[in-house]
């Protein structure tokens, strides 16, 4: 949505200035005429108090779940395309996708489709998305198109959540353990070690290093700090701009041992997950491919669906280059196959996804179940040895009194 400044005059004759938004300047026009305002001036307003108005940021994934069931619901129940977007644009919270809906509905009342008006607000409505859509109007089946995508939708973020739920709790836990190291190295651990100097004791090994990475803490405490803000600055950047970087961070990632495997699984059943619905809706196999690698959000994965589109156009088959690539389990290349080979592929691949997802699920569960005491053995591991560090020395002191 952009933002015109206008002058015009009212049914009355009165002079009125103001600003609205609209996605062009013809709909900034027409919708000043439904008004009652005859715009005489109008152009793109440059202030930097209208800027908000007119950016749209990005919609959050559980908004847009949301808005894909509604959406579904209402054209099932033969409500409009044009009078669905404009009730979902009124109650919708979401402020970036109210924008892209409101921009949508002036479209689509223009005269223009619903996925060519929604192709314009690439960061309100996906790639995936607009595909089904357009290939959902081009068959005339809408309503069974938008069915498959919210059910899409619906089974890939219920997946990344339980996957986000099950990584954030070590990261959670091995955060607290380093803060309460560090609070035990900068406040308690001090106190000790003048004591144990002016005494004058023979300290064991763990003592004398406990007490050495104390002192190099309160000493140079925002050395640490700087290195640490670099080390995650350049991250962030080269994370964000080498797509080398990123390649390799995402392949290191999928090796780690028991979590690799966990976000590996997730890949499989979101990548196959989307391939089935987009070739259930008759998206074209190369289109459905290239759509596949932009939103699967790994390019590890997104380098060997490359392949596979590239394999298509070379006259061979999609199971080739999944078969020889770690990442795709035999189940996964062999179910692909036999797919290719009856005209199922479609089937097959809901199927793979089903598989995958529900092998997500029980292994989310078991981890859960395993990470709780295991983390907290870290934690007490942590805290233990800095107590002991400090209990030894005095027990021996105790003895010798």
């Amino acid at each position: 949505m952009v933002v015109y400044k206008y002058i015009g005059r009212t049914s009355r004759g009165t002079v009125k200035k103001g600003v609205v938004d609209a996605s062009n300047k013809q709909m900034a026009m027409s919708k000043l005429r439904t008004q009652g305002i005859n715009p005489r001036e109008i152009e793109e307003s440059k202030s930097i108090l209208h800027k908000e108005l007119s950016l749209g940021g990005k919609v959050r994934n559980q908004d847009f779940v949301v808005y894909s069931r509604q959406f579904a619901t209402l054209i099932r129940a033969g409500v409009s395309i044009l009078e669905s977007t404009k009730i979902l644009a009124e109650q919708t919270s979401s402020k970036p996708l109210k924008k892209g809906l409101q921009a949508v509905e002036e479209d689509v009342r223009s005269g223009v489709s619903f996925s060519d008006a929604a192709a314009k607000n690439p960061k309100v409505f996906p790639a995936l998305f607009v595909n089904m859509i357009r290939a959902g109007e081009a068959t005339g089946n809408l309503d069974e198109s938008l069915e498959r995508l919210a059910f899409s939708y619906e089974k890939q973020f219920n997946l990344k959540k339980k996957v986000q739920s099950t990584l954030a709790y070590p990261v959670v836990l091995l955060f607290l353990s380093i803060v309460v190291s560090v609070f035990l190295m900068l406040t308690i651990v001090p106190q000790f070690v003048s004591m144990f100097e002016d005494m004058g004791a023979e300290l064991p090994m763990i003592t004398r290093l406990v007490m050495g990475v104390s002192e190099s803490l309160q000493s140079f405490w925002y050395i640490f700090l700087i290195f640490f803000l670099i080390v995650a600055i350049i991250f962030n950047f080269l994370f964000k701009k080498n797509e080398q970087f990123n390649y390799s961070v995402h392949l290191l990632i999928l090796k780690v041992p028991i979590f690799g495997k966990l976000l590996q699984k997730s890949a499989i059943a979101r990548m196959t997950r989307t391939l089935s619905s987009l070739f259930s809706s008759s998206v074209p196999i190369l289109q459905a491919l290239t759509i596949v690698e932009k939103v699967i959000g790994n390019p590890v994965v997104g380098k060997v669906v490359r392949e596979s589109r590239t394999s298509l156009e070379q006259g061979s088959t999609l199971s080739v280059p999944l078969a020889k690539s770690w990442i795709f389990p035999p189940l996964v290349t062999q179910m692909t196959s036999i797919g290719e080979s009856t005209g199922s592929l479609d089937y097959m691949l809901e199927k793979i996804a089903d598989f995958y997802e529900d092998d997500v699920d029980r292994t989310v569960d078991t981890l859960k179940s395993l990470i709780e005491p295991l983390m907290i053995v870290f934690l007490a591991a942590i805290v233990g040895t800095i107590v002991m560090a400090i209990m030894i020395p005095m027990f021996s002191m105790y003895e010798q009194i």
